[in-house]
């Protein structure tokens, strides 16, 4: 695979789907619908979907798509190469206006995400691997690109970030079993992107998310040096499952001290 013709077409994409939905996010109708889960959906998911689809067809034929927006039509036998898709994550805060919003595209062989780009276009942060897996934050143009490395943890004063919008109390009872200095809230992959910037040493999530919502932001994380791994402790986050549901799981920075449910 030609990984630097990966990396620079991922930013791109990303970055001109982040325009498309700015427009809409300025702009009085953002056409809000409740798909059949009782989700929502907006005219910025459907835009930003169609985009990355196009884009990612006519530059790579040879890859699988997988998008959260045409799931329902794909298969659930994952071909050992895919990309996948995420055209907006975090939809509920989009809708809020709250500008935790991010385009997540990620590319996934044998289960694992090695390559990934997140761009929060609100915020104007991009979040990628080059094209030697290596994690990189830099402006939307490519500018004040800086290497992204966790932090060394320090185990009696944890920085967690976690879910803004899907936060309870069993997260709050699974926070509770570390030593935390400073809890915060975050919307969609950018929780991972944090981990990876050395924000935040944790983030756990247990509740229900997808493939599509976690993949990039699982491969910024690995390009930073840090993990991701299932809470039932059978290992790492694994991609191209039926149905494309993940199981309970922690982004951490090595060091800390990952504990059981």
């Amino acid at each position: 695979m030609d990984h630097a013709k990966i990396e620079a077409a991922l930013k791109q994409i990303a970055v001109d789907a982040g325009a498309l939905i700015m427009e809409i996010y300025e702009s009085a109708d953002m056409g809000v619908e409740a798909k059949a889960d009782d989700s929502p959906v907006t005219k910025a998911d459907l835009a930003a979907d169609a985009h990355i689809s196009a884009e990612l067809k006519a530059a790579f034929p040879e890859i699988a798509i997988v998008t959260e927006e045409q799931a329902a039509s794909q298969t659930d036998t994952a071909p050992a190469l895919f990309f996948i898709v995420d055209p907006l994550d975090g939809t509920k805060e989009f809708i809020k206006r709250r500008g935790e919003f991010t385009v997540n595209i990620a590319l996934v062989q044998d289960g694992g995400p090695i390559r990934g780009v997140v761009y929060a276009p609100a915020k104007g942060r991009l979040f990628y691997t080059d094209a030697e897996g290596l994690s990189w934050e830099s402006a939307p143009d490519g500018s004040n690109a800086k290497r992204l490395q966790v932090s060394t943890p320090d185990g009696a004063a944890l920085r967690v970030v976690a879910s803004k919008s899907h936060r309870d109390q069993a997260t709050d009872d699974y926070i509770n079993k570390y030593q935390v200095a400073d809890s915060v809230s975050a919307g969609s992959s950018l929780k991972f992107c944090l981990v990876a910037a050395g924000e935040a040493d944790l983030y756990p999530r247990l509740g229900r998310t997808m493939e599509w919502d976690t993949a990039a932001g699982h491969a910024v994380l690995l390009g930073a040096g840090g993990c991701v791994d299932r809470l039932d402790g059978t290992g790492p986050l694994a991609y191209g499952k039926p149905g494309w549901d993940n199981p309970f799981f922690i982004g951490y920075a090595p060091g800390v001290d990952v504990q059981p449910l």
